[in-house]
């Protein structure tokens, strides 16, 4: 970390955390924050998931950038790609205030956003106006008032589906009341049937993931692979944020939302290797939960991930961290004569 880094963070953590995550997305529109100008890549780290081509499997997972506004800066910030979003057919304000805590004492954060956003509309304005280069994709979910919350998610494909690279159903998020029952096979299955449809209108056909809670059993995880497979859809997300609070130090351990960051690894990196268990290897998957350095992303890929995603660390770390853990994991691959295929569940028993 750089020392105007280390300043800007520190800073920032002296403001509310929601002005202090507005004005960083205001620093990076502006050209205000360091960053390498490219993504980091190597024959070693160039990868191939889902039809897409990543320089790096370093991503940023969605919530951080949700209506799309810093693009052009997050895309040289040495991500191997994007995620943007969630965004509901509408636009929504979300949960009233206050909605994000840092848990400093646990590098944790707490959120009940309750997917507050400018629209689909207008998120498809900016992804359409985005330079060439990494690959982004677009969160999508469902408005809190609808009627039909399945039929929101292929709304918003046909809105913006055109101008993302790939679009990841989001049904695990706890902060939209009951939005986890769609997880349920006969309700996930049906959504995908109507996402899929709407993708398959499209002209780029872009490739549908699907984002899982880590709050799952045996019996739901298994539900899930099963209905994921027979969609079919392209790659699994794992995972989302908890609702469990176990270990906590902050004094914000008893607010409402999910949790992200440090105490998640774990548990989500359990799931993942289940999950990789479950789909054989048959479909990619995507370790998001508590990373926070090159270590932690080579044990996610070690359970069973192709790629990983990256976001409450950055809160703590800064805008660094992804060049940072793209370059560590490049240095071990050579030094430990492997390839990111022959690491992908490699140590999938370790987590068992």
């Amino acid at each position: 970390m750089t020392p105007i880094e280390r300043l800007g963070l520190a800073a920032l953590h002296r403001l509310d955390p929601e002005r202090a995550h507005d004005l960083s997305i205001l620093a990076l529109r502006h050209g205000l924050v360091p960053l390498p100008g490219r993504p980091v890549t190597s024959d070693r780290l160039r990868m191939r998931i889902a039809g897409l081509d990543l320089p790096n499997p370093v991503g940023l997972a969605a919530g951080y950038d949700k209506n799309a506004r810093a693009l052009p800066a997050l895309m040289r910030a040495g991500f191997g790609f994007v995620e943007v979003g969630a965004a509901t057919p509408r636009p929504q304000p979300g949960n009233p205030r206050p909605r994000l805590f840092r848990l400093t004492e646990d590098r944790a954060i707490i959120n009940r956003f309750g997917f507050n956003n400018q629209g689909a509309q207008a998120i498809a304005d900016r992804l359409a106006q985005r330079p060439a280069g990494i690959p982004v994709g677009l969160n999508i979910g469902a408005n809190k008032d609808s009627a039909d919350r399945s039929a929101d998610f292929a709304q918003v494909v046909r809105i913006a589906g055109a101008h993302a690279d790939f679009l990841t159903v989001n049904v695990s998020s706890p902060n939209t009341e009951k939005l986890r029952d769609l997880q349920g096979p006969e309700a996930l299955s049906a959504l995908l049937q109507g996402v899929l449809a709407a993708r398959d209108a499209l002209p780029n056909r872009p490739p549908v993931f699907i984002k899982i809670a880590p709050d799952l059993d045996d019996a739901a995880l298994a539900d899930i692979a099963a209905v994921a497979l027979a969609a079919p859809v392209d790659a699994i997300i794992a995972t989302n944020t908890t609702l469990s609070r176990d270990g906590l130090a902050s004094p914000h351990a008893a607010e409402a939302g999910g949790l992200s960051g440090a105490p998640l690894f774990d548990r989500a990196t359990r799931i993942l290797a289940r999950l990789y268990r479950e789909t054989q290897g048959r479909l990619p998957l995507i370790g998001v939960g508590g990373i926070g350095s090159a270590e932690q992303a080579w044990q996610k890929l070690r359970a069973g991930a192709s790629a990983v995603q990256i976001y409450s660390a950055l809160i703590y770390r800064g805008f660094s961290l992804a060049a940072r853990i793209a370059h560590d994991l490049d240095e071990r691959l050579a030094r430990e004569n492997v390839t990111l295929a022959e690491l992908t569940g490699s140590g999938n028993a370790d987590w068992l």
